[in-house]
């Protein structure tokens, strides 16, 4: 029967073995395991952020913020031209109830059908949403006069 010193052992081995394979790694001590890991983590943590640095700010995008005196955490909003509508976001450090239905509102007012939205209201507010502009609107709309509407729309909102 195996001591628990053993059962420990082996699970550890165990691990190693896991994070060697999940990282490509031919070392074979722990601690090339572990640098090995490190680097990998690294390597994962740059493809991230270029990732992000792409997806975050649009080539064809304005971003804007609300001078309010009194908060520090001020409301960013982005907005990218996409083939047939926009890219949308718009974040928050505080919530305040009822400013989704505002820019929802907003969004109608301009002739903005809603394609795709992720929100979350929780602590903060987090909204991306692509617009596409309805059938119905023979109007071309700018990226600029969506910002400015989702802007106003965040004012009115008592923000």
């Amino acid at each position: 029967m195996a001591s628990s010193w053993e059962r420990r052992r082996e699970a550890l081995q165990q691990k190693l073995n896991q994070l060697r394979d999940v990282t490509n790694s031919s070392a074979v001590n722990k601690a090339s395991i572990i640098v090995d890991a490190s680097r990998y983590i690294e390597e994962l943590k740059q493809k991230v952020e270029g990732i992000n640095s792409e997806l975050v700010i649009p080539e064809n995008s304005s971003t804007s913020q609300i001078d309010d005196d009194d908060d520090d955490e001020l409301p960013m909003v982005t907005v990218g031209t996409l083939e047939k509508g926009f890219h949308i976001n718009v974040y928050s450090e505080k919530n305040c109830p009822g400013m989704l239905v505002s820019i929802l509102k907003a969004f109608e007012e301009l002739g903005l059908d809603v394609l795709d939205a992720r929100v979350s209201c929780e602590d903060t507010f987090q909204l991306q949403a692509v617009g596409g502009e309805s059938q119905k609107n023979n109007d071309t709309i700018d990226a600029q006069v969506v910002k400015q509407a989702v802007l106003q729309a965040i004012k009115k909102n008592n923000y």
